[in-house]
């Protein structure tokens, strides 16, 4: 039996995954890395510690299944998105941090960029808003602070990519610099109508097209990995940033389906079909996985503080050991004794876009305890994700079609029953949870396999 083998970089952890030609899980290898937030405002993470930690988990998650690398008929990399990583080519290192996409460092210049009149040009063209979420603006911080990385630039020296493109360098020994168009679609710098970077929107941003890599449908031949590095060589044949990976393995191919992914943020996709759509109600338009080179597109609504949440409650307040206690202490209470927490710690997402909201937490009451804190965290999470439905069939309605009849969903607290309940008592339709829950990489194995044939 063949397998495939699915590389899931996410904002906290990597994880690379052994599936069956089933889809089944046969191995799954896990770590943390380090989360760095050297100012307010700020998020970074160390790129080589992320290729580390990935490089690692492959070899164990081969190891957990007992087999080998000749065993493996493609890899699916599937990523955070918009993390950005400036590298020297002929060295492989990085020039500083990655900024990740919960950074707001750069919100001054989107400032200075709206006031220029660029926002209606950015929408038009990459269908996204001028924010600090996106890579282009963290590119460009890059090219502004790193000494002399300008002009190295520009000289042909250096190499940017999201975090895909990353691992894609590491995994060929130097020798791809590409991406997928998922990933491109949420730079800022891709035209999603021609399918190619804009040369204005560079211009504007002042970003040197010699940083930029070759955008490849999600699935392709995306090269080969270096045969040292898990015993022999192993065709890459699938890419799809997180999300749109996850539209992919929830298997939302038509118009009208929809999925949310509960990870470190929430992410809300439906599937638009071979037509952009524009949105009146504060998404995004991006392109969705194209596995057969098409263009495939899709509505789009980010909570960028979701399962982060639950994180701050465990690292944050110490009110729990472990992030799966919430549900038992979120349980313990009827409901949250009239509070409300707004997890604004890296501002607000879609649909309000608010750069400079921080969290709060109101209703206190003398007899507030920690567990209606708990319970109002996890409401937090449902709220937000209900917020991005109910603007998306605003938009699906305007646009002549039907409002979302289901929800799927997927992530690591879609296995939290309460939140799950929740989430379906508020948005009145009808919550599924698949048996495969980590749907996320299972896109990006489909789209490697389909692949490879």
């Amino acid at each position: 039996m063949p397998y495939l083998l699915s590389l899931d970089q996410g904002t906290s952890s990597s994880r690379s995954i052994v599936f069956d030609e089933d889809g089944r899980v046969v191995a799954l290898a896990q770590r943390e890395f380090t989360q760095r937030y050297p100012q307010s405002g700020w998020v970074e993470h160390d790129a080589r510690e992320i290729w580390e930690t990935q490089l690692a988990t492959a070899r164990e998650a081969l190891h957990a299944a007992g087999l080998s690398a000749r065993d493996i008929a493609a890899i699916g990399i599937t990523n955070q998105r918009e993390t950005t990583v400036l590298w020297d080519r002929r060295s492989g290192e990085p020039l500083a941090p990655a900024i990740v996409w919960q950074d707001r460092r750069t919100e001054p210049l989107c400032t200075a960029l709206r006031a220029q009149g660029l926002e209606e040009t950015v929408r038009a063209r990459t269908g996204l808003r001028l924010d600090p979420y996106f890579s282009a603006t963290k590119l460009r911080w890059l090219l502004d602070h790193v000494p002399n990385a300008r002009a190295r630039a520009e000289r042909g020296e250096l190499a940017f990519g999201t975090i895909d493109t990353w691992l894609l360098w590491q995994l060929t020994g130097g020798a791809v610099h590409a991406t997928d168009v998922s990933n491109a679609s949420r730079t800022l710098l891709f035209d999603i109508h021609r399918q190619a970077w804009d040369e204005a929107l560079l211009a504007a941003l002042d970003i040197p097209p010699a940083v930029l890599p070759r955008v490849l449908p999600s699935c392709a031949p995306f090269g080969v990995t270096a045969a040292a590095l898990l015993g022999a060589p192993i065709p890459i044949g699938g890419v799809a940033g997180d999300q749109q990976s996850a539209l992919f393995g929830q298997a939302c191919f038509e118009p009208g389906m929809a999925k949310n992914t509960y990870g470190t943020g929430c992410f809300l996709l439906m599937h638009t079909g071979a037509q952009p759509q524009a949105s009146a109600n504060g998404l995004i338009t991006t392109a969705a996985a194209q596995p057969d080179g098409r263009p495939q597109y899709a509505l789009e609504g980010s909570v960028f503080v979701g399962g982060a949440v639950v994180q701050w409650l465990r690292d944050g307040l110490r009110a729990i050991s472990r992030s799966a206690e919430v549900e038992a202490l979120a349980a313990s209470v009827p409901d949250a004794g009239g509070v409300v927490v707004v997890p604004a710690f890296t501002g607000l997402g879609a649909p309000y876009w608010a750069p400079h909201a921080r969290g709060t937490i109101v209703g206190l009451a003398r007899g507030t305890t920690v567990a209606h804190i708990a319970r109002a965290a996890l409401e937090s999470i449902a709220f937000q994700s209900a917020a991005l439905l109910q603007a998306m069939n605003r938009d699906a309605q305007a646009g002549g079609g039907v409002p979302v009849a289901e929800l799927r969903v997927d992530g690591g607290a879609s296995v939290n029953d309460l939140l799950m309940q929740m989430q379906a008592d508020l948005l009145g339709i009808p919550v599924v949870r698949p048996v495969v829950t980590e749907t996320t990489a299972l896109g990006a194995a489909y789209l490697a396999g389909l692949q490879v044939g």
